[in-house]
Order: structure tokens, then C-alpha cells, then sequence
């Protein structure tokens, strides 16, 4: 009986430490630093973070003013501290270790001591071996023979801080030199604490430093970092990569369930990672089914595989992540490519269905269906490359431009390693991820114009040659042909003269007000000579670049509707290939 009452005890505190992280987490830094101290459960507090939690914390609050969190953190923090920060890829950064070894030795140099003795103790020695030369005086040597470079605590060990070699660039060497005057300050004031702590165990560290293998002992450090670091969720990259693989609707359906704990009485008692949910901040279909989710045990499974799928993000796409403005940009990747997979996946057509979304995540990893999401837009760049190879505007060497802007910046976001959507600035940026199936049709309708026309072009034999890519589209590839033509021209792809033009102009409108609508008869025409180049009839050029053939035509009116015969200046038309007066050709 006693036994369950103490049990309930501890099951209760450990549930209020829970309480009191959610609600610090959501408070400004400062008040979240004052909220911990000022608690009467400080230390028990600052453990029962997660170490991915803590991390965010006090990169937050800012490392100086985190000295405080650091003196009351856990080992196992300390050390996820170490695994994220003192490694480059799959080699130890040495400035890093002398940074935050620094850090943690002002926070508590007994401690770190301690610490560095029992946990790091292969760390600490390959860290000496790369920093340190070691001699030992035989009893009939002369301490001179060593020379003014070393130094001893007990006239047996005598230490030299070695020297990296000097480059030819002065800025890198300054940054060199503070480094070096860092590393040294702080390993004196290491080696005189750790000998007046153990003078034994400091002699122990320096011999058996000096017989370190550093590749052996690399690769088993980055073997143990690995491990650890995979129950969080980075993984090394050559299998993080994995998360980017494309996985079909069929083969998701046809995998086996998640397990979820059915004990509705069992809790997850390790600190659940709550930053990474804390900062969703968009209103989608991942976000919609996470606020179904109504049972703390399933919640807080979903919160920590959401934190793993973003830490294996984190690893496959090489970042160091350590402020919540950098993490809100993975969380937001990994909550679009979710929203996607699960609007696909739940056959919701843009509408949520909230009770099978949530269904799917509390069913399925997370993982899988990140990879349905990002497979769709895999699926369009591995179109998209696929038209590229074998396109007409690829067999006449033409540039990205020749599509425009808008249409340049969507090829251009489908054609890197991991396609991104264009925004053009809509919210702010240029480029983006996809959030929605929305962004995957939008641009899949775009790259089904391009090739559409790119077909339609390969139709007509007229070289794009001699106008120079950087001043050629395929609006005023067309428009020239078809007022070359209209005009009685030689059809060649040549620009026309400031009167040719203004021929055409007079004749391009329906009537005289402004602003002008194009004539109809000028969009026949149009399409009877696209007719005839192609040898498609009109209702297939209609099926197929109606719309698109039709925003050309707006885009004439919207551009020149307004414009007077009389203010035409070739320097800013666009549409049609049109000379300077000095004879050369206008600038697209």
C-alpha cells in the first residue's frame, strides 16, 4: 500500500514537471530563464527536459546567460550538447571542442572534471593528443634541454601546446591565432585544476593521450555519437537520405501498422520533445489531426516521432540547427510534405477530413507518410527532367529564360537535387517547399504548359537563330513569326523595325477606346497561322494552349492596351522581338 501511494506521488510530480515545461516553453526567453530558476524543483526541472528541448533552450536564452541551466543540466544534456556541436559531418571540429569544452569547465570545473574523467575519458585524449606534445624528464635531464615552449605542475611531465601551421592568408591566420590563444588559456587552467583535483588521474590522462591512434579513436567516437544520436532521431547521412525517398500510395497501404501502447493507464515517462511541435504554426491537414488527437499517451508517441522525422531532416539535409527561427523552417518542411502525403492519402481533394487524417498518423509513421508528400514532388521533377532531355528547347541550346520569369523560376525549382516550389515573393520568398497538393498542381499545371508548348514549337521549323538567347522567350519567338507573317515579311525569326511594328499595333485592336481589347479577328488569324506551321487543327491547339495562348494575348492588352501609337518605345516592348532606333534590338 505504501508502495502504491509513493508510486502515485511520483507519478504526480513528475506530471506537474511536465505541466510546468509546456508552459515555459511557450514563454519569451528571459521569463522562461527566470521561471526555471525561481522554481522551488530547479534541478529536477532543467532534467526533465528533453535533451533536444534543452538544446533550443538555451541556444534561446543565449549561451552567456545560460550558465545558470548549464551548472543544474544533466550529463546525458551535456554529452547530446557534445554529439551536435563538436562534429563537421564525420569529423571532429577541434575549435568546437575547445569552445564548449570551455564553457561547460567555467560552468563547473569539478564537475566538468568529473565528467570528462568517467564519460569522456577517449574524447578528452584524442582532443590532447591533436593539441599537445608530451615529454617526460628522466630524473638525470635538465629541464632546459626541452626548451622555453613547455611547461610542468610536478617537473615530470612537461606539456607543449602545438602550433598549426602558419597559411598565407593574414585573416585566417588572426582567426587562427585567438583560437590558439582560447585553446591554450583554457587548457592551463584544465591541466591545474585536474592536478590539484587528482594530480594520478592528471599524469594517467597526459600518458595514455600520447599513445592515441587518432583515426581508430575518431571513427569509434563518431560510431558511439551515431548511436546516440540515431534514438533522437539523426541519423548519418547516408541514411537520413532515405527520408527523400519517393513512397507510392499502394505500397504505403500495403505496410504493416505502427505500434501504439493499448494500455490506456501507461504514460510516457522520458521527457517528450515539445519544441518541435511548440513552433507549428500553420493551420493545415497534419496540424487539423494532431488537435483530434485527444489521448496524452498517443499524443506525446506522435510529438517524439514528429521530433525524430525533423531531426532525421535535420541529418539528411547536413544543417546545424540551433535556434527556433532555423528549426521553424525544418518543422514547416516536415509539416507540409505531412499535409500533402495525408491529403493524398485520405482522398480529401483540398477538403480535410480531420477524423482519417489523424487516423493515418496515429496508424502509420510519420516517416512514410512524410515520403507519399515529398514523393509528389519528386514525381514532377523527375518529369520535368525527363521532357529536358529529350525537349526541342534543349536540342537548340536555348537558355532557362527563353520560358520567362514566372515559368524559368518553376523549372528552375523542379531542376535542383530537391525540388523546391516557386513563390515568387507571394509570402515572402522566392523559393520555398511545397505546403500543400494545392503547390504540386499549380506547378504541375505550369510544367504541363511548358511542354505543351515546347511540342508545339519543335512543329515549326524556324530556327531561333540569330537572335541571341538572353533576348529571346517563347511569347516573342511566336509573336515575331506570326507578325512577320501577317505583315508580309521574309519568315525568319528577325526583329521588326519601329514601323513595321506600329503597323501591327493599329491593326492588333478591337476598336479605339482605352483601354483596347485585341481584335478577335488578329486571335484568328493567330491561330489559322499557327495552324498552318503546325499542321494541328484548331480545336487541338484550342485543347491543348487555349488558356495559355489566351494569357498572351491579355498579357498584349494589359501591356500596351493603354499606349498610344505615338509613345511606342522599342526599349520596352517585350512581346515581340523590336528594333532600337540606334539598330540593335530591345533588351528582354
Amino acid at each position: 500500500m505504501e508502495n502504491h501511494t509513493e508510486n502515485k506521488k511520483i507519478i504526480a510530480r513528475i506530471e506537474n514537471l511536465a505541466r510546468q515545461r509546456k508552459n515555459i516553453l511557450s514563454l519569451p526567453p528571459e521569463r522562461a530563464l527566470n521561471e526555471i530558476l525561481n522554481s522551488a524543483q530547479s534541478t529536477a526541472l532543467v532534467h526533465s527536459f528533453s535533451e533536444e528541448d534543452f538544446y533550443f533552450l538555451i541556444h534561446d536564452i543565449g549561451l552567456e546567460d545560460s550558465h545558470p541551466l548549464l551548472y543544474l543540466a544533466s550529463d546525458k544534456q551535456w554529452e547530446y550538447i557534445v554529439d551536435l556541436e563538436m562534429w563537421k559531418k564525420d569529423r571532429i571540429e577541434l575549435e568546437s571542442v575547445t569552445r564548449w569544452f570551455d564553457l561547460l569547465f567555467k560552468v563547473d570545473p569539478n564537475r566538468f572534471i568529473r565528467w570528462s574523467l568517467d564519460q569522456q575519458t577517449e574524447f578528452m585524449e584524442y582532443y590532447l593528443s591533436k593539441n599537445i606534445e608530451l615529454k617526460i624528464r628522466e630524473t638525470d635531464q635538465d629541464p632546459s634541454d626541452f626548451g622555453d615552449a613547455f611547461f610542468t605542475f610536478d617537473d615530470i611531465f612537461y606539456i607543449r601546446f602545438i602550433d598549426e601551421p602558419v597559411k598565407d592568408e593574414p585573416k585566417e591566420n588572426e582567426f587562427r591565432e585567438t583560437n590558439k590563444k582560447h585553446r591554450d588559456t583554457f587548457l592551463l587552467k584544465f591541466f591545474k585544476t585536474l592536478s590539484d583535483y587528482d594530480h594520478i588521474a592528471y599524469q594517467k590522462l597526459l600518458l595514455e593521450s600520447s599513445g592515441v591512434i587518432p583515426v581508430e579513436t575518431e571513427e569509434e567516437a563518431y560510431r558511439l555519437r551515431n548511436v546516440r544520436l540515431a534514438e533522437k532521431g539523426f541519423l548519418p547521412y547516408e541514411e537520413a537520405i532515405g527520408i527523400y525517398q519517393s513512397m507510392k500510395a499502394d505500397d504505403f497501404r500495403a505496410q504493416d501498422k505502427k505500434f501504439v501502447a493499448e494500455d490506456p493507464g501507461r504514460k510516457l515517462f522520458y521527457p517528450v520533445p515539445l519544441y518541435h511541435t511548440g513552433v507549428l504554426e500553420e493551420e493545415n491537414h497534419f496540424t487539423i489531426a494532431l488537435k483530434r488527437i485527444k489521448t496524452d499517451r498517443i499524443l506525446e508517441q506522435i510529438q517524439t516521432e514528429f521530433a525524430g522525422l525533423c531531426n532525421e531532416i535535420i541529418s539528411a539535409d547536413r544543417k546545424t540547427i540551433r535556434e527556433r527561427k532555423e528549426l521553424k523552417q525544418i518543422v514547416k518542411k516536415a509539416c507540409g510534405y505531412l499535409s500533402i502525403g495525408l491529403e493524398k492519402l485520405s482522398g480529401s481533394n483540398g477538403q480535410c477530413d480531420a477524423d482519417r487524417c489523424a487516423a493515418l498518423i496515429q496508424d502509420y509513421p510519420l516517416s512514410n507518410i512524410f515520403r507519399v508528400g515529398f514523393g509528389l514532388a519528386l514525381d514532377l521533377k523527375w518529369r520535368a527532367e525527363r521532357w529536358l532531355k529529350k525537349s526541342w528547347f534543349d536540342s537548340k541550346g536555348l537558355l532557362l529564360g527563353f520560358w520567362g520569369e514566372e515559368w524559368m523560376g518553376v523549372l528552375g525549382g523542379l531542376l535542383i537535387k530537391k525540388p523546391l516550389f516557386y513563390d515568387n515573393y507571394r509570402t515572402g520568398e522566392l523559393y520555398r517547399e511545397f505546403l500543400s497538393i494545392k503547390d504540386i498542381e499549380e506547378t504541375e499545371n505550369i510544367l504541363n504548359e511548358i511542354i505543351a508548348f515546347d511540342e508545339l514549337l519543335s512543329l515549326i521549323s524556324t530556327e531561333p537563330d540569330p537572335v541571341a538567347n538572353g533576348f529571346l522567350t517563347y511569347k516573342s519567338f511566336l509573336l515575331t513569326l506570326w507578325a512577320r507573317h501577317y505583315l508580309k515579311l521574309p519568315e525568319r525569326l528577325l526583329p521588326l523595325t519601329p514601323d513595321e511594328f506600329k503597323r501591327l499595333f493599329d491593326n492588333l485592336w478591337a476598336d479605339k477606346d482605352r483601354p483596347r481589347k485585341t481584335s478577335l479577328l488578329m486571335k484568328e488569324l493567330f491561330l489559322d497561322w499557327l495552324s498552318g506551321k503546325t499542321g494541328l487543327g484548331h480545336y487541338e491547339i484550342s485543347r491543348k494552349l487555349g488558356q495559355s495562348l489566351e494569357k498572351i494575348f491579355n498579357e498584349i492588352e494589359s501591356e500596351y492596351g493603354k499606349v498610344s501609337v505615338e509613345d511606342l518605345d522599342p526599349r520596352y516592348i517585350l512581346l515581340f522581338l523590336v528594333k532600337t532606333k540606334e539598330g540593335g534590338q530591345q533588351d528582354e
